[in-house]
């Protein structure tokens, strides 16, 4: 069916989800994008669940995917990192969301075009979604945000991590500071929706996991598989919009010039392209756009294509197994990158730089990269979100932790309403 006002089907469509104690909404809030396949997909109730931790998580998915055959949506946490290496994640975590959580959907409704879709379930649940009532927001309690890391604090891990890079270790790590509130109480259907109306991103959403929620503005495409071809979009460098126009073209012209945020993305881009190499058709690995510059409501940010096809001799979540964590939230080396974040950050990353997203009955998938996002775990009243930035030897740390008050800004603003 079409439907004249898909944003408010959208919104009613996402508050009848939320009833459910597992639900998991993908917007792309209308951005023009060559592999999307929909505009909005909502994923409500669980007929079947995997839940599982680091191990033998993504054998584990294989034979769940294996068995059942069909939509299913879920979560990879950065820390599955730990069964690809021998790595370890003992900081500390107020969040404990599962490692790996999947779940095939009772009901899936997608829109594309302005055209709705029941794609499993009964049609006249549509009927229910339009008698929705549309719950007023209502005012939250003020929030008690704090920084894990004072000013001083993240600057002296700044300079450490370029006294590794001066030494050879690495050649670039992601470092990421954690912002807290505890105790929090906070809708969390109600923030989302401020989150997005705030910062639309083309990878946004909604995941509910019983009590724990993830409220993501992501503008970060992790992996997706469309028939044989894998297509990664790793972002590495950012600029503050400016909200007079011409300045603000100014603004993304420096960014696209910016011979260190271009120094940045390409050794992420070299990162995904030898990930991609162990699960593609030998020769098949190629960057499709280097350097283009995308806009987003606060920032501008410089995204790089990278596909390959996939060696039919390997099974489809095997190559998921290949790239993840995600270059862009890990560094160059990535081991020797994981290994230094694991030893200077100062939380457990969890469902932060994991990814959320859907594999379909034809082994076709699409996950973002949890960025941009609150963490929300109801029970225990806390409340989370990371930001970070990519450091290099030519980093300055003022200007580092400048951008990560910037990736931080809509977060606040919302948290603040």
């Amino acid at each position: 069916m079409s439907h004249r006002d898909i944003p408010l089907f959208k919104s009613k469509a996402l508050q009848w989800a939320n009833s459910f104690d597992i639900c998991c909404c993908l917007d792309s809030n209308s951005y023009t994008d060559p592999f999307g396949k929909f505009d909005f997909i909502i994923a409500a109730g669980a007929t079947q669940v995997l839940n599982t931790p680091a191990g033998h998580a993504f054998e584990a998915l294989q034979s769940f995917y294996e068995l059942h055959k069909t939509w299913m949506f879920g979560l990879l946490s950065y820390d599955l990192k730990n069964e690809q290496e021998q790595l370890k994640s003992n900081n500390p975590d107020g969040l404990h969301f599962p490692e790996l959580f999947f779940f095939v959907p009772q009901y899936l409704i997608t829109v594309k075009d302005n055209k709705i879709e029941v794609v499993m379930g009964d049609q006249q649940i549509l009927q229910e979604i339009g008698g929705t009532e549309l719950l007023d927001p209502v005012p939250g309690k003020p929030l008690d945000i704090k920084h894990k890391l004072d000013k001083a604090a993240y600057l002296k891990k700044i300079s450490e991590l370029q006294q590794h890079i001066s030494r050879g270790d690495i050649y670039e790590v992601t470092y990421c500071q954690e912002f807290f509130a505890t105790p929090a109480e906070i809708n969390p259907l109600q923030v989302f929706n401020q989150l997005n109306t705030v910062s639309p991103t083309p990878f946004a959403g909604y995941f509910k996991i019983y009590d724990q929620y993830i409220l993501s503005a992501s503008p970060e495409r992790f992996l997706c598989k469309r028939e044989d071809k894998l297509i990664s979009q790793p972002i590495k460098g950012t600029a503050k919009r400016d909200p007079d126009g011409i300045i603000d073209e100014q603004v993304k012209l420096e960014l696209s010039n910016n011979i260190k945020e271009q120094a940045e993305n390409v050794m992420i881009v070299d990162l995904v392209r030898n990930d991609l190499t162990k699960s593609a058709l030998k020769g098949s690995v190629k960057v499709e756009e280097l350097f283009g510059i995308y806009s987003f409501p606060q920032v501008h940010q410089m995204i790089s294509t990278i596909s390959c096809r996939l060696n039919p001799e390997l099974h489809f979540i095997k190559a998921i197994k290949n790239t993840f964590p995600m270059g862009s939230m890990t560094g160059a080396p990535k081991i020797s990158a994981m290994e230094l974040i694991e030893s200077h950050e100062l939380s457990k990353r969890g469902a932060y730089s994991g990814s959320i997203g859907y594999i379909s009955p034809e082994e076709e998938f699409d996950f973002n990269v949890i960025i941009r996002s609150i963490l929300y775990q109801e029970t225990e009243k806390y409340l989370s979100f990371q930001v970070g930035g990519a450091i290099t030897y030519a980093s300055n740390p003022e200007g580092e932790y400048e951008e990560c008050m910037v990736k931080a800004s809509a977060i606040i603003q919302t948290l603040a309403q």
